[in-house]
């Protein structure tokens, strides 16, 4: 009997108008002239200029805009078509695609090329479907470039991070750094947030 991918956190734990709601706070704060890139920033200190760059999780575009207005090329992906709307029309450039993380195969949407660096940021991992953790990260891993890595931030009252560390053993990543903040301040066990340097 085949079994069905339950459907991600992100449409199960949150109202009917999460994902407008979301893509409007993060309009306003946008035209409020709030700094929405600071993410971006590490990853383009981390990469050549020019660099393919999966954005696992985009959202409404705000991390994918800032690594292209820097010169990367960029593939946005998310599971919900609202936020991809919205990444499409607020941010011309990137290339923004609907799939789910659990089941990426983006060469059946076009994307033969690897990547070299992927960023899950905005809690991505702690809103994927439950108990398909790994399998997120194995996808991922599977369209990148020999020796490249993933950078992945959540709040860890969200993801259990020793739950999480097996996961990306199990996806065949190594733990590199980690830090407790976007902006690299130190990890600490009481940290609320990690940001975690994967590499394969």
């Amino acid at each position: 009997m085949a079994t069905t991918t339950p459907a991600p956190r992100w449409f199960t734990d949150t109202d009917d108008d999460h994902s407008q709601c979301y893509i409007e706070r993060l309009r306003s704060l946008a035209a409020d002239g709030d700094d929405l890139g600071g993410e971006a920033r590490l990853i383009d200190a981390m990469v050549p200029r020019g660099s393919r760059i999966l954005d696992a999780g985009c959202g409404p575009g705000r991390v994918g805009a800032v690594l292209h207005a820097c010169g990367h090329e960029v593939v946005g992906v998310d599971v919900d078509p609202e936020l991809i709307a919205a990444a499409r029309a607020d941010h011309v450039g990137p290339t923004w695609l609907v799939a789910d993380l659990s089941e990426l195969d983006l060469a059946n949407q076009g994307q033969i090329a690897p990547f070299d660096a992927a960023v899950m940021a905005g809690n991505v991992m702690a809103f994927v479907a439950p108990g398909t953790e790994q399998l997120v990260l194995t996808r991922i891993a599977k369209h990148l470039k020999p020796d490249s890595f993933t950078v992945v931030g959540f709040h860890t009252d969200r993801y259990e991070m020793g739950e999480f560390d097996k996961h990306l053993a199990g996806a065949g990543f190594a733990l590199e750094h980690r830090f407790a903040t976007w902006d690299l301040r130190p990890w600490r066990l009481d940290a609320d947030f990690a940001v975690s340097v994967l590499r394969l």
